[in-house]
């Protein structure tokens, strides 16, 4: 085989080996980003931390049993919440929420008349499973739904002699977003609704009565929230 023919194959062959060489080393570049990305994803800690300010928004229904055309109201407040998150996976999370409210319950309708019947503070512990939408940039959207179990505590009667209130079992319905500030905090916007449904006895000059308290409370918040 001629010499410059033979070096012109080599030569040929060296420029292809290298244009390969060059375009494996543009996809190696390319590629880490979205790999590196994925690993700070696999980096953070399934917990994630919110502190809201929430306003209790309650429903004012109830009755005392054996007195028709009764009814209760109960008062509005506002209080800070705590909410613990564990992520199953960027989907999935289950979030216990934490705080503690006062109501004053005052007679409505037939009982009208006796102002307000009491006063009582309310620790309503709450657990909701939690989808949360991933395919909205830095806007994530989520519903929850659960349980929620309420111990009233301190009850003080005003008007009535007597006051007890039972504590109750109820579900809980939960919609909200968090929009990412950067890998570690975001802004959350978030409303449940809980079905808070107790009974109580009480005690008016001397009778005892028993009735049904249907408080049924919005809690409309937001705040910050922090994952590990």
């Amino acid at each position: 085989m001629p010499r410059k023919l033979t070096a012109g194959i080599v030569f040929s062959l060296t420029t292809a080996l290298l244009s390969s060489a060059a375009w494996a080393a543009d996809l190696e570049v390319a590629d880490p980003a979205p790999e590196a990305a994925a690993v700070a994803r696999e980096a953070l800690s399934p917990f994630k931390v919110r502190l809201r300010g929430v306003y209790v928004l309650t429903d004012n229904k109830g009755l005392v049993h054996g007195i028709p055309g009764s009814d209760l109201n109960y008062s509005n407040t506002a209080i800070p919440e705590l909410d613990i998150s564990y992520f199953f996976n960027e989907n999935i999370a289950a979030e216990l929420i934490l705080g503690t409210t006062y109501a004053n319950i005052g007679g409505a309708g037939a009982i009208e008349g006796l102002g307000t019947v009491g006063k009582t503070w309310l620790l309503p512990p709450t657990v909701t499973l939690q989808y949360h939408l991933t395919n909205f940039g830095d806007f994530k959207p989520y519903v929850g739904a659960g349980l929620n179990y309420t111990m009233f505590y301190d009850q003080k009667a005003k008007s009535a002699d007597r006051l007890d209130i039972e504590n109750s079992v109820g579900a809980a319905l939960q919609v909200g977003f968090d929009y990412k500030i950067d890998d570690h905090w975001d802004f959350n916007f978030d409303v449940k609704k809980i079905f808070m449904r107790p009974d109580f006895d009480v005690t008016v000059g001397g009778t005892k009565y028993s009735g049904k308290a249907k408080i049924d409370p919005w809690l409309i918040g937001t705040g910050i929230g922090y994952r590990f």
